[in-house]
């Protein structure tokens, strides 16, 4: 066989994948899409996919099914994308918690970051800092000298996560260096079930993402919002103090997005049509209220190309983070 013959032939499968690709985005979609969320019914991260589904669904024509599957911070749902066809019939509703540091924290898990392919960003969330309603402190200041007495008596505060090597388990472990007090960490299967135990006085504090619910707990005396983990006051969380007001934690401020994925070889074409779907959706005024009731910044919508580079980015900067704390897979 001559290279002359060789060269057409791969031409010619080349065009065929092409063809096949933009006929299957033509037809895309033709039954149900699943959004998969890695987090049990009741947490924030549901609550972004009911805000978003049904306005998705109408973009696309075809109904867009919440399915929620928690454990191993994320990474059980992850692996059943993984697992699926590469036909955008399941989407990822992620952040770099589960497919940025979870595979660096649990040895278990044998996917890479770049398994996935970011098809849009959703929203970015505020992290508040929770501590259980009798946690006798009324400040981040006031906190952190309980803590140090605390530790240096033998009982360290405790910190619930949503799972080992999550951004929330990061974030405590990493309260922890900058101050030099010991604390112990306390993984959950998500956000939900975090909260019941904090509300019951089971774990000490919390750094989350930040819900309008919280905002009530806190009224209600069932927790604390010491402050959020913002460089100022924004408007939607006027009442509470950014982290940057108190003395000893002013350079501690945090956030953390939200965004659809596919498997990374998903069709080109499937994917163009996904993310002209999402972005529309993120257009419409119902998403966008939902999304602020919630206390989520709106992601700005962008192109394929920026969406690309802003999860290549996020990938260096979680990392860096991640090897900051010296993380260990376990």
């Amino acid at each position: 066989m001559n290279s002359r013959y060789k060269t057409l032939m791969a031409g010619a499968a080349i065009a065929l994948a092409t063809l096949s690709g933009m006929a299957q985005a033509q037809s895309y979609p033709t039954r149900p899409v699943t959004l998969l969320v890695p987090y049990p019914a009741g947490g924030l991260s549901d609550v972004i996919a009911r805000s978003v589904n049904n306005t998705l669904g109408k973009q696309l024509g075809q109904p867009v099914v919440i399915e929620n599957l928690g454990g191993a911070s994320g990474s059980i749902a992850a692996q059943r994308v993984l697992n699926g066809a590469s036909d955008g019939y399941q989407l990822f509703q992620g952040s770099p918690n589960e497919l940025i540091l979870a595979p660096l924290a649990i040895a278990s898990i044998k996917f890479k970051s770049e398994d996935f392919r970011l098809v849009q960003m959703i929203a970015t969330a505020q992290i508040a800092f929770l501590a259980r309603k009798d946690l006798p402190v009324s400040n981040v200041d006031e906190f952190l000298e309980h803590a140090r007495k605390s530790a240096q008596q033998g009982r360290p505060l405790t910190y619930a996560s949503v799972g080992p090597g999550s951004f929330y388990h990061l974030l405590g472990e990493h309260l922890s260096k900058v101050t030099g007090i010991p604390m112990t960490h306390v993984p959950y299967k998500g956000a939900a079930p975090a909260e019941q135990d904090l509300m019951a006085s089971q774990v000490d504090f919390f750094l989350a993402p930040y819900g309008k619910k919280y905002d009530e707990m806190h009224k209600q005396g069932r927790v604390k919002v010491l402050a959020m983990l913002n460089n100022e006051r924004l408007e939607s969380v006027k009442n509470y103090p950014a982290i940057s007001e108190s003395k000893q934690l002013k350079d501690f401020t945090f956030n953390i997005w939200t965004g659809y994925f596919v498997k990374k070889d998903t069709p080109e074409p499937v994917v163009i049509a996904l993310h002209k779907a999402i972005t529309e959706t993120l257009g419409d005024p119902g998403v966008h209220q939902a999304l602020e009731a919630n206390s989520q910044l709106l992601a700005k919508p962008l192109p394929l190309a920026a969406v690309d580079k802003a999860y290549a980015d996020g990938i260096s900067q979680f990392r860096a983070i991640a090897k900051s704390i010296q993380l260990q897979a376990q």
